[in-house]
């Protein structure tokens, strides 16, 4: 499996900390590069992203420069991660994609107040 990066908010305390989540539990060290959507790197290494579109969803890049979005992202992170792997299976059924959408779109629309709860846990 080749190295990805995973663009996040970094405003976000569910999102840095899902984060920090995923770097604990990827199959190899450096099988994810993690990079702040707000971030000069972000805008440097992926001009043609916009900002708004990183801020409102999690995005995926590949070596090749495919990039996947939202909830899109998760069997690709899944499938990185030790443990879960099988899992990604899962996500491939039509109605679990379905249930995913749903979810992500909910948590991602709402991960302001989420993080108002566990912002003690995750520091800036």
């Amino acid at each position: 499996m080749k190295k990805v990066v995973l663009i996040y908010d970094n405003r976000c305390s569910l999102c840095r900390g899902s984060m920090k989540w995923i770097e604990l539990h990827a199959i190899k060290k450096d099988i994810f590069e993690f990079i702040p959507c707000q971030s000069e790197e972000r805008k440097l290494r992926f001009p043609w992203m916009e900002e708004e579109r990183c801020l409102q969803s999690l995005q995926l890049v590949f070596s090749d420069g495919k990039t996947l979005t939202g909830d899109e992202v998760i069997p690709e992170i899944i499938s990185r991660l030790k443990g879960y792997r099988i899992l990604s299976v899962l996500f491939k059924l039509p109605v679990m994609k379905s249930v995913l959408f749903a979810l992500y779109r909910k948590l991602a629309d709402n991960r302001y107040i989420i993080s108002q709860f566990i912002k003690p846990l995750i520091p800036e």
